[in-house]
């Protein structure tokens, strides 16, 4: 059996307009939506590793000397 000419192009533009909905179904949420909240004992944490880089600014340290006195500092 022979199928007419015009079902086949009402099929190829039935499917092709269907996948651009499909394609929105199956979007990923935006990353913003997703992000957790930074807390207070994240702030705080912050603080501490700055206040210590500023330390082993202060004291010259590079390397593995500035890694070790940090880790101490910040009590890790």
């Amino acid at each position: 059996m022979k199928i007419p000419a015009s079902l086949i192009i009402i099929g190829t533009v039935a499917f092709s307009c269907a996948q651009p909905g499909l394609a929105q179904a199956q979007a990923t949420p935006p990353a913003a939506a997703t992000a957790p909240k930074a807390t207070d004992a994240d702030a705080a944490r912050k603080a501490k590793a700055k206040e210590c880089s500023a330390k082993a600014d202060a004291q010259g340290l590079h390397g593995k000397a500035r890694k070790t006195f940090r880790a101490k500092c910040k009590g890790t």
